[in-house]
């Protein structure tokens, strides 16, 4: 147990007597989320390296590989919608990593055996992890920026974006704790790399579905990645390519409708698979 993990039992100990159970889940679940937090000062070696990856990746894109594959004219303003979109679903082996290193660790049974609200860990995990993805989010749009990127639409399309991509990262976030959940040790992470890194390329983040065969590109149009690629492309006023299927169409429909219906299936999941540990 880390000095880290240490502070945050502490605080638990000395939690209020009394106060209504809202009131008990705030404070443990702020609690855990300070916790988590404290992580990034220790090791700030692995928040560096997670808002570096993302900009390496979009820099190699754009400047080393070039152009993409049914994308006439400017790549750029094709791909930095994509990249933003990649970046909150690689996000997911994140999540996996830290809690399957909890799990592995014995912290989740000793917060468990404390007088602390039921679910506090994953509230607090999931808390940081969306604060560490705004802050990814505003270093990639910084380096877009640099590269040349521009947005065209306005204040609120802007607002409507970040949120979709945020949604996104929320869905990708307890897949990621649900996929801990089931595996429980940090090596099946790499389990899962191997199967998020062929559903982030099956979209259209960095290459057009036109430019793909036809049954293909229909695939890639229905990849909630690829709703929320469009969807961000539309809103920044520059959409790029788009195909002419009802997907395509109705990519801010389905920006929402994909990660409500993930949330609506991993998140309960998870929960009660982690209520259900060690019985």
């Amino acid at each position: 147990m880390s000095a880290t993990d240490d502070t945050a039992l502490s605080g638990l100990a000395t939690a209020p007597a009394t106060g209504s159970k809202l009131s008990w889940a705030v404070a443990d679940s702020w609690t855990m989320t300070r916790r988590e937090l404290a992580h990034w000062r220790r090791r700030p070696a692995q928040v560096v390296v997670g808002l570096v990856f993302p900009v390496m990746m979009l820099l190699m894109f754009s400047h080393l590989i070039g152009g993409g594959r049914g994308v006439d004219g400017d790549f750029t303003p094709y791909l930095v919608p994509g990249m933003f979109t990649m970046t909150m679903a690689f996000g997911l082996e994140a999540t996996m990593l830290a809690v399957t290193q909890d799990l592995g660790k014995g912290v989740v049974d000793r917060f468990r055996s404390m007088p602390m609200t039921d679910g506090a860990l994953l509230v607090g995990r999931s808390v940081a992890d969306m604060a560490q993805s705004v802050v990814g989010l505003a270093v990639l749009i910084t380096v877009g920026y640099a590269i040349g990127w521009r947005w065209h639409g306005g204040l609120t399309s802007f607002a409507g974006a970040v949120g979709l991509l945020l949604l996104l990262r929320f869905a990708m976030l307890w897949i990621g704790v649900h996929l801990a959940m089931v595996a429980g040790r940090p090596e099946m992470v790499q389990a899962v790399q191997i199967l998020v890194w062929p559903a982030a390329f099956l979209s259209n983040a960095i290459a057009s579905p036109a430019s793909m065969p036809p049954w293909l590109g229909a695939l890639v149009e229905w990849n909630p990645m690829s709703a929320t690629a469009t969807a961000v492309r539309g809103l920044s006023g520059d959409p790029g390519v788009s195909g002419g299927s009802w997907a395509a169409a109705h990519a801010g429909l389905l920006a929402v409708a994909w990660p409500v219906f993930l949330v609506a299936v991993f998140l309960p999941s998870a929960v009660k698979r982690f209520r259900n540990l060690g019985r």
